[in-house]
Formats: structure tokens, C-alpha cells, sequence
């Protein structure tokens, strides 16, 4: 079973014409029971936001999971944030 995770994913949706600021971040950690859990975190930008975790049994659950969000989320309009070096 390969242990493929994905990268951690922070994502922006600004529309100043709406008053709009929000993030919404995710990522796929490993549990101390050998499963992985898929951690999200949203809200408006400059906020803790709110927290949720899924917890899967297997890696390819856990990235379909990822994948879905992922595109949900770009379809509404959110963007990657591009890192600064």
C-alpha cells in the first residue's frame, strides 16, 4: 500500500466588491492509530476560523476525499495562495 499523501493546501477567495476575505486550508496527517485524518480549516482571513477533522481508514480514501474538496472549493472560486520564499 503506497503512503502517498497530499500536500498541504491553503487556498484564498477575495472580492472586495462583496466584502469578501476568506481561507480555507487542508491537509492529510497521519494518527497515532495508523489511520489518516483529513484536517480542514475555514474561514474569514484574519480569524482562527473553524476546525474540522474525517478521520479514514486508508490513503486512497483520505485523497479522494482531499480531491473532492479541492475541486468544490476552486469551483466556488477560491485560488492557491502562492508561497513566499
Amino acid at each position: 500500500m503506497p503512503n502517498l499523501k497530499p500536500a498541504p493546501l491553503h487556498l484564498r477567495r477575495i472580492d472586495a466588491a462583496r466584502n469578501m476575505r476568506r481561507f480555507y486550508m487542508l491537509s492529510v496527517q497521519p494518527t497515532l492509530f495508523g489511520e489518516l485524518s483529513l484536517i480542514r480549516n475555514w474561514g474569514r482571513i484574519g480569524t482562527n476560523g473553524q476546525t474540522m477533522v474525517q478521520t479514514f481508514d486508508g490513503s486512497d480514501e483520505a485523497g479522494d476525499a482531499f480531491g473532492r474538496l479541492e475541486r468544490a472549493k476552486r469551483r466556488r472560486g477560491y485560488a492557491a495562495v502562492e508561497e513566499k520564499v
